[in-house]
């Protein structure tokens, strides 16, 4: 019988602070059981194993994460937009790593197949992109641009790895400058297939 008060989604909503707290890589069927005082087996009629468990974390966290670009983009186009989503999404990593990280795991398309938050990002991310101007194939290339350029950056402002005193906040104005600038003058897929 299940303990009374467990759920899948207690049981994520769990794992997701435990995944903030010391990171995905901690997050084990073990440790949350722990957590909740109870034996390991009592959690396995709400999770199958480990890997749900983690996959469940990784979709909180991207719904989580949309809602919250969502809300800093809403009335916004171009630079603005760009700006919004840009440091909505850099905040959100910052306050979560652990959430983020588990957004950036690698899922198959059955554990994302009913993703709402996975769909509404990529609303999110082509509808600011669109009012560059943006259409396909231009639209993937810019949004796997912007999101490895924001994932290297929060990846190396996590680590650490900025060791210049200039300061991180400024730089991270900057690049978005800059990406501002490439986005406005994107080198649209038809001229590029002249070269």
């Amino acid at each position: 019988m299940a303990r009374a008060g467990l759920t899948a989604a207690r049981l994520t909503e769990a794992a997701a602070e435990m995944a903030d707290e010391s990171g995905i890589d901690k997050v084990t069927v073990s440790a949350l059981a722990r957590r909740f005082g109870v034996k390991d087996a009592s959690l396995y009629s709400h999770v199958k194993n480990l890997r749900e468990l983690r996959v469940r974390v990784g979709l909180l966290a991207g719904m989580e994460m949309t809602e919250f670009i969502g809300t800093a983009v809403a009335g916004r186009a171009g630079k603005d937009a760009l700006v919004a989503f840009a440091d909505a999404y850099r905040r959100f990593a910052l306050d979560h790593p652990g959430r983020y990280a588990a957004s950036q795991m690698q899922f198959t398309p059955d554990e994302v197949a009913d993703s709402i938050g996975l769909r509404r990002s990529i609303e999110l991310t082509y509808g600011m992109l669109r009012a560059y101007g943006l259409t396909e194939p231009d639209l993937t290339d810019a949004a796997r641009l912007l999101r490895s350029t924001f994932h290297g950056y929060i990846h190396l402002e996590l680590s650490g790895g900025f060791g210049d005193p200039r300061d991180v906040q400024e730089s991270w104005s900057r690049s978005l400058d800059a990406l501002h600038v490439l986005l406005e003058n994107w080198p649209s897929h038809d001229r590029g297939n002249e070269r």
